[in-house]
C-alpha cells in the first residue's frame, strides 16, 4: 500500500482539531495518541468526516463498586470500561487493577487495542476496562467480590457478540472465571465467550499465557532478519518482569539468547554473559513480594531502571508500563532496537529523538498484539465449542504476527515512514475503511 491524497486536512479542519473543546485532549496519555494519530491521518491524506469519530471513544462508562470487606465495613471503589471503536467488530481489551487507573488511561488504552487489532487485522475493535485499587492489600475473598460486583455494573456493555474483556496488569485467569461465572449467572447458561484468557478448564485457550510474549518473539525475529542482527550474538535487555516482560526473557533465555539485563519496580540487575533466567523466574515465584529484589547470583550487579534503558545492547525490550521512554531520556538510549512490549512505552516526543538517531523501533500495536491474537483465537473457540492443542494455537499466532509484521515492514519501506507511522496508517486506513462501507447513522 502507497499514500494517496485522497482528502487533505485543510486549515478549517486543523482548525477545528485544535479548537474542539468536546475532545479529551486534555488528558495526557490521550492526548499523545491523539498526536500521533493526527500525524499518522495527515499523512494518510483522510478527509476529516471519515476520521473524525475516531478520536473520539463510543461509550465510556464509570462505575462505584460498594464492597463489603473482610473486616465488615464496606468500602466503594471506582470502576470502568470504555469501548472505543467497534466499527470493526466486537470491543476487545484487558481489565487491570491498580491504584493508578484512570479514566484517561483506560481512554487510551481501549483506542490503542482499536488500532492494535486493525494493524494485525482480526475482527475487534477497541476495549480497556480498569478498577482504582492495589491487590496487593486485598484478600482474594475481597478480590472476587469486587470483581462480580464490577461485572454487574458493566453487564449491559459486555458479551461475546459485544466486548471482551481480557487479563491485563495485576488481573489473572481466575478473575476471568469470576467474571465469566458472574456474566453466566445473569444469563442463565455458561457463556465461556464473555471473557478470554480465563483457565483452560472451563474454556481457555493452550498458549494464552505466554500468547503476548511470544508474539514479541515472533517480532524480534522478524525485525533481526530484515535489520541483519545474529540474534545469537546480540544482547538483550527487558524492562519488566512481571507477565509479559516474565515470558519475553524466559522465550528468549530458551531460544539460547542472551538477556543481560532485567528489571521490575524493585530494581534490575545485569550480567554481561547472559543472565539465568529460568533460575530468576523461579526466584520471583517463591518470594513472597514477586519481586526480583533479593536475588543473588554470580556475577551480578544491580541497576535501576533508567539504567537499564540506556544501557548499550542491541534490543531493549520496555515491558513495563507507559511512558517509561522520554525526551529526557531518549537521547541516552544506545540499543539498536526497541520492541515495544508494554502498552505505550516510548512518549511521541522521545519517538522523534529516537528516529533523529536512526533507532528503529517496532511499536506496541504491532510487537505486543499476541495476547490479543490468542484471545481472538480462544474466542473462536469458544464461540464454536472447538478445543485446538497448543501447537496448533502457536502455529496460528506466527502466522498472524508475521504476516502483520510484513504489511507494517513493507508500508515502511515503501512511504519511507517510521515503523510507529507504518502501523498506524494501515490500522487507521481498514479502519476507516470499515467505517465508510457501514456508514453513518441515522
Amino acid at each position: 500500500m502507497s499514500l494517496d491524497n485522497r482528502c487533505g486536512h485543510t486549515e478549517v479542519q486543523n482548525e477545528q482539531k485544535c479548537c474542539d473543546s468536546s475532545l479529551p485532549e486534555q488528558n495526557h496519555s490521550y492526548a499523545n495518541m491523539l498526536k500521533v494519530l493526527d500525524a499518522c491521518a495527515e499523512k494518510l491524506g483522510v478527509c476529516w468526516d471519515d476520521y473524525v469519530p475516531l478520536r473520539y471513544p463510543e461509550r465510556e462508562l464509570t462505575v462505584s463498586i460498594p464492597v463489603e470487606m473482610d473486616d465488615g465495613h464496606v468500602k466503594v471503589f471506582t470502576g470502568y470500561r470504555v469501548q472505543h471503536s467497534s466499527v470493526r467488530g466486537p470491543c476487545k481489551g484487558g481489565l487491570r487493577y491498580s491504584s493508578d487507573v484512570d479514566l484517561d488511561e483506560v481512554r487510551t488504552l481501549a483506542a490503542l487495542m482499536t488500532w492494535k487489532c486493525a494493524v494485525v487485522n482480526i475482527p475487534y475493535g477497541g476495549a480497556k476496562g480498569g478498577v482504582q485499587c492495589d491487590p496487593t492489600k486485598l484478600s482474594s475473598q475481597e478480590l472476587m467480590r469486587i470483581t462480580r460486583r464490577y461485572t454487574a455494573m458493566i453487564l449491559p456493555l459486555i458479551g461475546p457478540e459485544k466486548d471482551i474483556p481480557a487479563p491485563d496488569v495485576n488481573t489473572n485467569a481466575q478473575i476471568m472465571g469470576w467474571i465469566m461465572d458472574t456474566y453466566s449467572a445473569f444469563k442463565g447458561f455458561t457463556v465461556p465467550g464473555v471473557v478470554t484468557g480465563k483457565p483452560v478448564e472451563i474454556g481457555g485457550s493452550l498458549g494464552r499465557e505466554d500468547a503476548t510474549g511470544r508474539g514479541v518473539l515472533f517480532t524480534i525475529n522478524q525485525i533481526a532478519l530484515k535489520k541483519g542482527i545474529d540474534l545469537n550474538k546480540a544482547s538483550f535487555a527487558v524492562q519488566g518482569f512481571g507477565k509479559v516482560g516474565e515470558a519475553i526473557a524466559r522465550l528468549l533465555y530458551q531460544e539460547g539468547y542472551r538477556v543481560v539485563a532485567i528489571s521490575d519496580i524493585s530494581g534490575g540487575i545485569y550480567k554481561e554473559d547472559g543472565l539465568d533466567i529460568l533460575d530468576l523466574s523461579n526466584y520471583v515465584k517463591k518470594n513472597p513480594s514477586h519481586l526480583i529484589e533479593g536475588y543473588k547470583a554470580e556475577g551480578i550487579s544491580s541497576l535501576a531502571n533508567q539504567e537499564l534503558l540506556t544501557l548499550g545492547v542491541d534490543i531493549l525490550v520496555p515491558s513495563a508500563r507507559e511512558n517509561q521512554i522520554t525526551e529526557d531520556n531518549a537521547g541516552d538510549i544506545k540499543a539498536k532496537i526497541i520492541v515495544e512490549a508494554a502498552n505505550g512505552p516510548t512518549t511521541p516526543e522521545a519517538d522523534q529523538i529516537l528516529n533523529e538517531k536512526g533507532i528503529t523501533v517496532v511499536p506496541d500495536i504491532l510487537s505486543n498484539a499476541g495476547g490479543v491474537v490468542v484471545s481472538y483465537l480462544e474466542w473462536v473457540q469458544n464461540i464454536q465449542y472447538l478445543m485446538w492443542d497448543e501447537k496448533k494455537v502457536n502455529s496460528f499466532l506466527q502466522e498472524i504476527m508475521e504476516r502483520s509484521f510484513q504489511e507494517v515492514w513493507e508500508f515502511h519501506e515503501q512511504n519511507k515512514v517510521p515503523m510507529r507511522e507504518a502501523a498506524y496508517m494501515l490500522a487507521l486506513d481498514r479502519t476507516i475503511k470499515a467505517r465508510k462501507i457501514r456508514g453513518n447513522f441515522p
